[in-house]
């Protein structure tokens, strides 16, 4: 009898190893490299993981579960933004990530800011997201009300590596300034935000869409004001780089803090040619599911303007095969 046991058990030991290296083996594990975790890349980053994600045991379609990939496990990877996603993606350290257009646009070719280096060639896109806002960020009584009002200033232009870092550099040679013409700061997130608070700086700049949970948190608590980015510097801005729109953050996206017109660039989700394509086509396709649109529209603020419509818009950088199946299929391309 006992011998029966013991080989039963041996049995039960067996299957359930052999089902879990099957379980193992049916699993696939796909990193998205988003932002800080106080602005909307990851956010957003969280929701579209959890979209696109299906797992083993997961409910079906219409069930109230997930209508992902089978298989798949997606994960938001905090960053330090959009240089630091490309790179990421280049390397093979991460699946894909978000950047903004200009910044994806100028690594691929090699131009812009990332001229002299090597092209990243194997960069494709996924998908247009949403749009971006470049804000700067003072005191109510700060009496910055402009770009030029900045010299001399302490100004956070966030971390290098980030796509902020990048634009706001643009912002001021724009504006007839460089980094040399104020205390430049590398704070990004809650830091900067606390740095404004306490007086340890004067501004800084953040892009990313509005709302954000950051500015959202410090206009509740103390009076803070957003400086236009227009006039003859947005305009040389826009002429010299297409990836610039003129926009507007209007009033009351944060508590209590006017509107303003402002540039915006457009934030995309880049992956590696070296991805499998059957994979890529899967992942666009449950993107734009019909359970994935329910997951966008109440995830984050941004969500509700992540459309199919708007998935192929300032898009400069290859489409991904499989991606480019998808929208075909879709009736998005010819």
């Amino acid at each position: 009898m006992f011998k029966n046991v013991k080989t039963a058990a041996v049995s039960a030991v067996l299957a359930l190893g052999l089902a879990g290296t099957a379980v193992a083996q049916d699993l696939k594990f796909f990193t998205i490299g988003t932002g800080g975790t106080a602005y909307t890349y990851y956010p957003v980053g969280g929701v579209i993981a959890n979209a696109i994600s299906k797992p083993p045991g997961s409910r079906e379609c219409g069930e109230g579960g997930s209508c992902g990939v089978d298989g798949l496990i997606a994960s938001a990877v905090s960053s330090r933004g959009s240089v630091d996603n490309v790179n990421a993606i280049v390397s093979g350290l991460r699946n894909s990530g978000f950047a903004q257009s200009d910044v994806a646009y100028w690594a691929y070719t090699g131009t812009g800011t990332m001229e002299g280096k090597e092209p990243a060639t194997d960069l494709r896109t996924i998908a247009a997201l949403f749009e971006e806002h470049i804000h700067l960020v003072a005191m109510a009584d700060s009496g910055i009300d402009s770009v030029t009002d900045l010299k001399g200033k302490r100004v956070s232009l966030d971390e290098p590596g980030s796509g902020t870092y990048v634009d706001a550099l643009l912002i001021l040679e724009a504006n007839g300034l460089t980094a040399d013409d104020l205390t430049a700061e590398a704070l990004k997130g809650n830091a900067a935000s606390e740095a404004l608070r306490n007086g340890k700086i004067d501004a800084f700049f953040v892009v990313t869409g509005y709302p954000t949970g950051a500015l959202v948190e410090l206009s509740s608590a103390a009076k803070i004001k957003l400086v236009p980015i227009d006039g003859d510097g947005a305009k040389a801005l826009t002429e010299k780089y297409g990836f610039f729109a003129s926009s507007e953050i209007p009033d009351d996206a944060y508590e209590g803090v006017a509107g303003v017109t402002t540039v915006a660039v457009g934030a995309q989700w880049f992956t590696s040619a070296t991805e499998d394509e059957e994979l890529i086509y899967n992942i666009t396709k449950a993107l734009w599911n019909e359970e994935s649109r329910k997951l966008l529209d109440v995830g984050h603020a941004k969500g509700q303007t992540i459309t199919p419509d708007t998935a192929l818009a300032g898009v400069g950088v290859p489409l991904h095969a499989g991606a480019e199946r998808f929208y075909k299929e879709a009736g998005l391309i010819k």
